[in-house]
């Protein structure tokens, strides 16, 4: 009994020393906002830098999204579509579809608009409506739902930039 008496005040007295002797100046952390990136502090040997840490980057924002994109796509009746996406700054875009092995040839062009997660651009162009999740220097065409494809063929639906 008397043992665990000195084992409390043993450990009561150390932690009372340790929180007088002269410790590293540091700064909380808060949650404040600024401009909708979250600022941190960090101590870094007396010198305190703040940090901010982008609290929202997204494909559309933090990407280099603009070029061409090239795929050959599953067709139904041929052995697949040779498809050339170039997306621009400017929320343009324009495709060209060539049916393989067909004397067939589709282009489109016009706007594209990001989902609210800025990671899914939509094209709206006259017959082009396709759906794509944008990557780092690919694009992974989505089904008419948005969702991403699946099954054995689903690779063949990632366009690589030129």
């Amino acid at each position: 009994m008397m043992n665990n008496k000195m084992f409390i005040l043993g450990i009561a007295s150390a932690a009372f020393l340790a929180s007088c002797n002269p410790k590293e100046k540091t700064t909380e952390t808060t949650n404040a906002t600024t401009d909708s990136a979250t600022v941190q502090t960090a101590p870094s040997d007396s010198i305190t830098k703040a940090t901010p840490i982008a609290a929202g980057d997204t494909s559309e924002n933090s990407l280099d999204w603009p070029g061409t994109y090239e795929a050959v796509v599953p067709c139904a009746d041929c052995p697949g579509i040779k498809t050339a996406l170039t997306i621009n700054n400017d929320k343009t875009f324009s495709i060209t579809e060539e049916y393989i092995d067909r004397n067939s040839k589709n282009q489109d062009k016009g706007t594209f608009e990001w989902d609210a997660a800025g990671s899914v651009i939509t094209l709206k162009g006259k017959s082009a409506n396709y759906k794509y999740k944008v990557g780092e220097n690919v694009l992974f065409q989505l089904d008419m739902e948005g969702k991403e494809i699946t099954g054995p063929n689903k690779d063949l639906y990632i366009f690589k930039k030129k």
